[in-house]
């Protein structure tokens, strides 16, 4: 049964601390059902062969392991690579927006950063192994990437943005609304806020010095900001073509925000690497898709949570008619790009919902289109491919990184298995057993 792991040379007990934990140098992992390459048949009987942290070898059958290496028995599970979230905000409270306005004037970066440990480890709980994160604090954000890579704390691995950039007055402009004498203090230290072509490659800059390993901006206003043109198109198309070549240069891909189908249209025609959110699409910018090889990130989640709590009067009653023409025009509109192949990304805006519950984006995926194969592939390897990491990540093939969950039964038969995951690895190393956490008191 899942969570039964067979003992060699190392012990994973509660009695260990889970920061204390690194991979052994082999472990046998038998699974029942294997997705090892997520849009193929699924495999029966097998192994994987973990070493180092990496995938060794995949076998057909169940194989015994060797020289004392330890075995884990998934031989009952369904068996799949660790899942990738494309768009999560770690940073701080998030999917509780009256928690977030209650302790606001108390919390400062230290309890913001404290936040998002447990954020991410809710969302390693949840099967996912690897996020990029699209907005938080940029060098509390590189800390944390380093402390998951570095052992020192549990986590997905993160690829993450600084700030999001955006025009004055634009959604990620945190002087909007605000009062002059604190707008003024703001406007001093903000480095995300840029206008006109010149000094938006300077905050792709500035944002790359602070850690950002992509690069993200608002093309248009949001659900959650109210701003001038509501959720129109913001930055003109030479802020834009800044933006992406400046950080096409340095390196880092780029995300754009973007509702509006003119903001996305002039996002994908400057270059950008993914559309998230694309909420309204038309025939052109779905062509644009197309020609661009762009991809889509489509965080369906967001939209439906967002509604829920303006609704509940968890937000201002402004976001309610924001949050159902998005959530309307988001279904049609990704139905429209799936049917017409539109390369597409798993990704959930989480922080908008709450951490632990990415996997709910599944089902909206499958409403939209997706078959729960293509919805799965969407979350490993187009992901991984998005990332520009499908040569670590995305698939359980030798080379790559030893990221691995199960669930209890058949999730191409019901994708909504995977909004509950039994087993997680992370680059070889146990995090959850049997549903609970390894190395971690029963909490």
């Amino acid at each position: 049964m899942i969570g039964k792991l067979m003992l060699g040379a190392l012990a994973l007990t509660a009695s260990i601390p889970a920061l204390a934990q690194t991979a052994p140098s082999i472990r046998y992992i038998q699974a029942g059902h294997l997705l090892d390459r997520p849009g193929q048949a699924p495999r029966g009987a097998s192994t994987i062969i973990v070493r180092d942290g990496k995938v060794a070898e995949v076998r057909d059958g169940f194989i015994a392991p060797e020289g004392g290496a330890e075995l884990v028995d998934l031989r009952e599970a369904w068996v799949l690579p660790g899942l990738i979230d494309m768009h999560v905000h770690l940073w701080g409270i998030g999917g509780d927006p009256v928690r977030a306005r209650i302790e606001a004037a108390d919390r400062d970066d230290a309890d913001n950063m404290v936040t998002a440990i447990g954020n991410m480890r809710a969302t390693l709980d949840a099967g996912f192994t690897t996020v990029r994160d699209l907005g938080g604090d940029a060098r509390g954000m590189r800390a944390l990437r380093q402390a998951v890579a570095g052992g020192t704390i549990p986590g997905p691995t993160i690829v993450n943005a600084g700030k999001m950039l955006t025009v004055s007055g634009g959604h990620g402009d945190a002087t909007n609304g605000r009062r002059e004498e604190i707008a003024g203090v703001l406007r001093e230290h903000q480095l995300n806020v840029c206008d006109g072509p010149v000094e938006c490659a300077r905050g792709v800059r500035q944002q790359v010095a602070l850690g950002a390993e992509v690069i993200k901006f608002a093309a248009t206003g949001g659900v959650l900001s109210n701003v001038s043109g509501g959720l129109g198109r913001a930055m003109t198309p030479e802020e834009m073509r800044a933006i992406i070549d400046t950080a096409h240069g340095l390196g880092r891909k780029v995300a754009a925000h973007s509702h509006a189908a003119e903001g996305t249209k002039a996002a994908l025609a400057a270059g950008v690497d993914t559309i998230d959110h694309g909420t309204f699409l038309d025939d052109e910018a779905i062509a644009l898709f197309k020609a661009k090889g762009a991809w889509l990130v489509p965080t369906m989640l967001a939209p439906r949570a967002a509604l829920a709590q303006a609704r509940g009067g968890m937000l201002p009653a402004a976001t309610i008619p924001k949050a159902e023409a998005a959530g309307a025009a988001a279904l049609e509109s990704h139905r429209r790009a799936i049917k017409a192949g539109v390369k597409i990304a798993f990704g959930t805006d989480t922080g908008v919902s709450r951490h632990g519950d990415n996997a709910q984006e599944f089902a909206l995926l499958v409403e939209a289109g997706m078959t729960p194969a293509g919805a799965i592939r969407a979350a490993t390897l187009d992901a991984a491919d998005a990332l520009g990491l499908k040569d670590q990540l995305g698939s359980l093939e030798p080379g790559k990184w030893a990221d691995v969950i199960a669930v209890t039964a058949d999730p191409l038969a019901d994708v909504r298995r995977l909004e509950k995951v039994d087993f997680v690895m992370r680059r070889g190393v146990v995090h959850k057993l049997g549903g609970k956490r390894a190395g971690f008191p029963a909490n």
